[in-house]
């Protein structure tokens, strides 16, 4: 019997090599390809984000002013009004203007629905949410005020 062993001391050929790269290249390529639809996925969560931020804070607004009795409910719709992400009265660094359009209609007696919808550049329909708000004893300041 001859005890030969087959050794292949060649290495890696050039062929393998390029199959390599090639594989290598096709995925680097194919995540790049994923980036501009992550941005565009990352921008809009951003506007979402701020949009709801503004919608909450407006109809929390609207919702203790009317709850005051000794406030006079006007119906109809406000707006567009334009508000920035930071709060600030003008655009900071970044900021991106949103639009922010309140209705209040009459449902019955001393009950009224505020509808507030929040919209952005490239975005024209954007959010929108409504709440039903009462009048509460509890919410009248200053007290003793006519209502």
């Amino acid at each position: 019997m001859s005890s030969s062993v087959c050794s292949n001391d060649r290495g890696i050929s050039l062929v393998e090599v390029m199959i390599a790269v090639f594989l290598t290249v096709v995925a680097v390529l194919a995540v790049f390809a994923l980036q501009p639809s992550g941005w565009r996925t990352a921008a809009r969560a951003d506007f979402l984000g701020r949009a709801a931020g503004i919608l909450h804070e407006e109809l929390q607004r609207a919702e203790l002013f009317i709850m005051n009795p000794c406030n006079s409910v006007t119906t109809g719709t406000t707006g567009p009004t334009t508000v920035y992400a930071s709060g600030m009265t003008t655009a900071q660094p970044g900021d991106i203007p949103f639009s922010v359009t309140t209705t209040t209609t009459s449902i019955g007696t001393n009950v009224w629905r505020v509808t507030v919808q929040v919209t952005w550049p490239g975005n024209n329909q954007g959010i929108r949410e409504s709440i039903v708000v009462t009048r509460q004893e509890g919410y009248r300041f200053p007290a003793g005020c006519a209502g």
